[in-house]
């Protein structure tokens, strides 16, 4: 494995950690595997045509494909602190990926449950492609991340204003 290779597995092991994911693929000291990284790539392109999908209806249809990859069924169980958490059982031997595949589609399944398909949206950051699920209080988010797109975007806007000022100063 090349070097590039190597360092995109720590990469995505490193973002599983920081998200609380800790999928039965990779325990025991198993790192993600140049497969497992292609096979999340793919996975990121499905969620993707999911929450760019026109219609409540077939965003639950994929998403309940994403749960039939795996799942055996959720349970709930204590974390490291104490809270409640769901754990969802999935088929033994099962990959990165389709655990991912999991998890993602029962998050979709509850967010169009609880909020509605019309707060999947894109990101209105005029250099960003990203998506988000919106899931503010009131429904009025615009950039997927907030403290990165937004602020980009006020301090661009800031920058113009200070232009336009600057250009009408006699």
């Amino acid at each position: 494995m090349d070097q590039d290779g190597s360092h995109r597995n720590r990469a995505l092991a490193q973002f599983l950690t920081e998200h609380g994911i800790h999928p039965d693929a990779v325990k025991h000291g198993r790192r993600p595997t140049e497969e497992d990284l292609d096979q999340v790539r793919t996975l990121r392109q499905e969620v993707r045509t999911i929450l760019e999908t026109a219609t409540e209806e077939d965003v639950v249809h994929a998403a309940n494909a994403l749960v039939a990859r795996a799942a055996i069924g959720p349970s709930l169980h204590r974390d490291a602190t104490g809270r409640w958490q769901w754990y969802i059982a999935t088929s033994s031997n099962t990959s990165l990926a389709d655990e991912l595949a999991v998890l993602i589609g029962t998050g979709l399944l509850g967010a169009l449950r609880t909020l509605s398909h019309d707060r999947f949206r894109h990101c209105t950051a005029p250099a960003c492609n990203g998506m988000f699920v919106d899931t503010s209080k009131a429904g009025r988010r615009r950039y997927c991340m907030p403290d990165i797109c937004g602020n980009r975007r006020n301090v661009a806007n800031y920058r113009a204003r200070k232009l336009t000022e600057t250009e009408g100063a006699p």
